[in-house]
């Protein structure tokens, strides 16, 4: 059962071929969170279209209901993967640490190809926001090692909740 303590997630899946019929890695990503005590609060499936990627996620982040917004797909190099050049340039702040740890993790499983990926996290709006590669694997991988360890004090760090110090923001 969710917790009001665990973070209320919005999940998106990128694509220009899946629909709720066979979005495999969006209902994956569903399951995870939901078995880690998150409430997913909504699910949407967009084509890899920046502006349309961009909307989306300004409307979730402008959600009050809204902790956290976590992608999938179109984060590697294909003419049509445009996920990075859509969240990045909207992020106030980027954790570049994120991107390397999912390759880092994902060469276990993948070898070189890893590097392949695009995957990112940072903030926007005061909310959590991340960008998985869309298969099943990598979603599973990213929540299972990345998200579920880290995403509720991300997010109490964002919202105020917890605070490591007095200091004035930047």
């Amino acid at each position: 059962m969710p917790d009001s303590t665990f973070p209320r997630v919005a999940t998106l899946t990128i694509s220009d071929t899946r629909s709720s019929r066979d979005d495999e890695s969006g209902r994956l990503l569903g399951e995870l969170f939901a078995r880690a005590g998150f409430r997913v609060v909504e699910h949407v499936i967009v084509p890899d279209e920046i502006d349309i990627i961009q909307r989306q996620i300004l409307a979730f982040v402008s959600r009050s209901d809204i902790d956290a917004v976590v992608s999938n797909g179109g984060t590697g190099i294909t003419p049509r993967d445009c996920t990075f050049e859509a969240i990045a340039p909207l992020l106030d702040k980027t954790l570049d640490g994120f991107g390397e740890a999912f390759r880092r993790l994902s060469w276990e499983q993948v070898g070189a190809r890893s590097v392949l990926s695009r995957a990112l996290a940072g903030s926007l709006g005061g909310k959590f926001v991340a960008a998985l590669p869309g298969s099943p694997a990598a979603v599973r991988l990213a929540v299972d090692a990345l998200l579920v360890p880290v995403l509720a004090h991300a997010t109490s760090l964002l919202t105020g909740r917890t605070a490591h110090d007095e200091t004035p923001p930047c």
